[in-house]
């Protein structure tokens, strides 16, 4: 398979989901910006897709990454979305433009809501969906000290 059939629209996501699931398979779901890749994402979305048997990360639209964080992103959509399909435990990336992934967790649905230790639970958009389903809602320890805003700052103190 080739990491850009990892990239979904919203459109092809619901025939992938209910494929997985004709499988058996329990879906977990997280977000993010990953604009600069590292250890740190890495590691989170590795632990992300042990809590179950699919991994689906929606990933922030660039003009929903600058609302939140001005001057950003440094990598274009594409380019985050292609990264982190090519990671073998992704199985599928899904871009979303508005403010929350609350209406992408409507769709998908998932077994598992996964954001890192950052987060209080009661703190995670679409915690209450998913609990009411019958869902998990679980937070993953993050690696300290790594983070795109320092290595951003690394980088332009050199």
């Amino acid at each position: 398979m080739w990491t850009k059939d990892k990239i979904r629209t919203r459109e092809q996501l619901p025939a992938t989901l209910a494929e997985w699931r004709a499988q058996g398979r329990k879906v977990v779901f997280t977000n993010g910006c990953f604009d600069l890749l590292h250890l740190g994402h890495v590691d989170y979305l590795e632990q992300a897709r042990h809590l179950g048997d699919a991994l689906v990360v929606g990933l922030n639209t660039d003009a929903s990454v600058g609302a939140l964080k001005p001057g950003r992103p440094i990598q274009d959509e594409d380019a985050r979305a292609r990264i982190l399909a090519s990671l073998a435990f992704v199985d599928a990336v899904v871009l979303f433009g508005e403010p929350t992934p609350l209406a992408l967790i409507e769709l998908v649905q998932p077994d598992v809501l996964v954001k890192g230790d950052d987060y209080a639970i009661d703190g995670i958009v679409g915690h209450e969906l998913v609990l009411s389903r019958g869902g998990q809602v679980l937070t993953v320890p993050l690696v300290p000290g790594y983070s795109t805003s320092r290595i951003i700052a690394r980088i332009l103190d050199v």
